[in-house]
Formats: structure tokens, sequence, C-alpha cells
């Protein structure tokens, strides 16, 4: 599966590490995606609402299981959530740019989950 495809068959995203600070790569992300009318839920334990929508501690707290998961955090955080994560077999994980390392790909691989990695959601929509 291409990022292509995800962007046209999957409608519900989970973004860990979105944030606040509009400057900030996560806030792009979710709100990129929002603009394009997905549906989105910001996960990140530091808020609870970005933008006066609902942000959720974590992916488990989700009211649903998300399509795709996309991860906005550095590397070694990345490595640490794709740990938690492993449950979530159905879900694509979408790691961007800089938000991967090879321990959290071989981790994806030795759990069997479905990802995509170091590809930018934010360019893939604006059609980079």
């Amino acid at each position: 599966m291409d990022a292509n495809e995800i962007l046209k068959t999957k409608k519900t995203y989970a973004v860990i590490g979105v944030s606040q600070d509009e400057s900030k790569y996560g806030y792009e992300v979710f709100h990129i995606l929002a603009d394009n009318h997905y549906k989105v839920y910001p996960v990140n334990p530091k808020y609870t609402e970005i933008d006066g929508i609902h942000c959720f501690p974590s992916v488990s707290a989700l009211p649903e299981e998300p399509e795709v998961i996309i991860i906005v955090l550095a590397p070694h955080n990345t490595l640490k959530t794709i740990e938690n994560l492993v449950p979530f077999k159905k879900t694509v994980f979408w790691l961007p740019p800089e938000c991967w390392s090879d321990e959290a790909l071989n981790k994806l691989n030795q759990s069997g989950l479905t990802y995509i990695y170091d590809i930018c959601p934010v360019g893939k929509l604006k059609g980079f």
C-alpha cells in the first residue's frame, strides 16, 4: 500500500504528537488532514484540545480504531510509541520523514504491522 492509495481509501486518522503550536509539524499534519475532510483524532497527553477539538491522551482512548496512525514524534519516541501500538493490527502506520528510525521499522516488521515511512503526508495532500 502506498501513500496515494492510503489517502484515497482510508478516512479515519490519528495523529500522535499533534501540537497546539502552529509552527510545529504535528499541528500542520493534523490540520491538513482535517482541511481535506478526513476524520482525524489528535493524540497528545499534554493537551485536552487542539483548536477546539478534543485531544486524546492515547490511541487506546479514541472512540474508534483509526485506519491510519501517523506518528509525528522524534525517532526515539516513535520506537517507544510503537511498542504500545502493537495490538492495532488492522491499522496502517505512517512515519513521516525525521519521525522514524531503523529500530522503529524493525519493531513494525517484527510485529507484523503494515506501514509506510519517509513520506510526508502534508506534501502528498498538497500535491508535491
